[in-house]
């Protein structure tokens, strides 16, 4: 029995017939679907001149890469923030000492039942930070906590055997971490880190609620222009695929990394000589 099948039966002629319907009617479906979306989107007149105007203007396809630059910003200085935030309350969590590992406990579990727009409002509203300091502070408050729990769930994850024979070397805690626990957990950690910095990504949007000139604040300016009759739809139609393409572009870079940490490291084998007969040594009287 091959691997494939040893947890299945083999599918039969009529099973594999009837999957193939399966299939079929699952394809029309989708297809109809997309037809139904198409023919409502051109019963309402979504792509008349008049609404894709707007995009042939260098003005506005200047706002939109302003705004598209201030996503990437608002993102980059976010997710550089978020994890060394993460990185500083995971260790807090992993001390020694009980009033630090207390205090970083506190902080990461406030932090993560607090909603972010809720956090963006207070620092922009009550603390008077600008719009791309909020947003920033925001979102690293927020996926710097999740982050920390990440990364003190991988760090956990590594057998206890690793900890204790690291120990018993004599290795302090700080090269136990760095040198035995870290580099084994990042695989662990790795995929939680992109999915969480993806996160971010898309709560960036959220800046536009704060005044913030990110791409959706400037998707929003665009469609809410009456010379152009309104142009939500073909707006929508334009960002999305362009965020979509962002996170895709983030879950690829995860899996490149994922699949080159996950390759065996090569070594090459050093020349061994063959066995000689050595000096015997003089029998025992």
């Amino acid at each position: 029995m091959t691997t494939a099948n040893a947890l299945y039966d083999v599918p039969g002629p009529k099973t594999r017939k009837r999957h193939r319907l399966y299939g079929i009617a699952s394809t029309a479906v989708i297809l109809g679907l997309l037809g139904w979306i198409l023919y409502l989107l051109f019963d309402t007149d979504q792509f008349t001149y008049t609404k894709w105007m707007p995009f042939e203007y260098k003005g506005i396809q200047e706002l939109l890469l302003r705004g598209l630059g201030n996503t990437l910003k608002a993102f980059g200085l976010a997710a550089v923030l978020s994890l060394a935030l993460g990185t500083l309350l995971a260790v807090g969590r992993l001390s020694d000492h009980r009033p630090v590992r207390w205090l970083s406990t506190l902080v990461v579990e406030f932090f993560r039942a607090m909603p972010v727009l809720v956090m963006i409002f207070f620092i922009f509203v009550a603390l008077k930070v600008q719009p791309l300091p909020a947003l920033v502070a925001g979102l690293t408050l927020y996926n710097g906590s999740v982050l920390a729990e990440v990364f003190r769930s991988g760090v956990n994850s590594v057998e206890r055997g690793q900890r204790e024979a690291a120990f018993a070397l004599g290795m302090r805690k700080v090269h136990v971490m760095s040198y035995v626990l870290v580099p084994q957990a990042v695989r662990a950690m790795l995929p939680a880190i992109i999915s969480q910095l993806v996160v971010a990504l898309k709560d960036t949007s959220l800046g536009y609620l704060i005044t913030y000139e990110e791409f959706l604040h400037a998707g929003k300016l665009i469609a809410s222009n009456l010379d152009y009759d309104l142009p939500f739809i073909p707006v929508v139609m334009v960002i999305s695929p362009i965020y979509i393409g962002m996170c895709m572009l983030l879950s690829w870079f995860a899996g490149w990394v994922s699949r080159r940490e996950q390759r065996s490291p090569k070594t090459e084998a050093e020349d061994v000589a063959p066995a000689e007969p050595g000096t015997l040594l003089p029998r025992m009287q």
